[in-house]
């Protein structure tokens, strides 16, 4: 069993930065690919970014790319999501998750454990 706890949503400017965190206990972290997913209300769940448990990037998500990097510290159990020129349209609930391929997915699916999420709101 992983728990994973997201931190460091809250309240941004158009233009500003925000650092997600999301920090997992439990069973090993270091074997497990993690990803970033959002959702709006209304909204379909939209992939933000995943990483392979090495640490290699798999991919973002169209409307993130440029802006956000994920990155992870296995030692601490810690994934990150580093969210630059954050934009209105970024505003959702922010969710991280482990399991699946071990290279990572943009599929919510593929993993086997999910946080509760954090909130991101950005106003312009």
């Amino acid at each position: 069993q992983v728990q994973l706890v997201e931190s460091g949503g809250g309240l941004v400017q158009v233009g500003g930065s925000l650092r997600l965190s999301c920090v997992a206990s439990g069973r090993s972290f270091s074997r497990k690919a993690m990803g970033w997913f959002r959702q709006a209300p209304g909204n379909a769940r939209e992939f933000v970014a995943a990483i392979a448990w090495s640490g290699m990037s798999f991919g973002y998500g169209d409307s993130v790319q440029g802006r956000f990097t994920i990155s992870r510290d296995n030692a601490k159990n810690t994934l990150y999501l580093q969210m630059n020129s954050l934009k209105p349209e970024d505003t959702a609930v922010y969710s991280c998750a482990a399991g699946g391929p071990v290279y990572g997915s943009q599929i919510y699916e593929d993993y086997d454990y999910w946080g509760q999420g954090t909130q991101v709101t950005v106003s312009s």
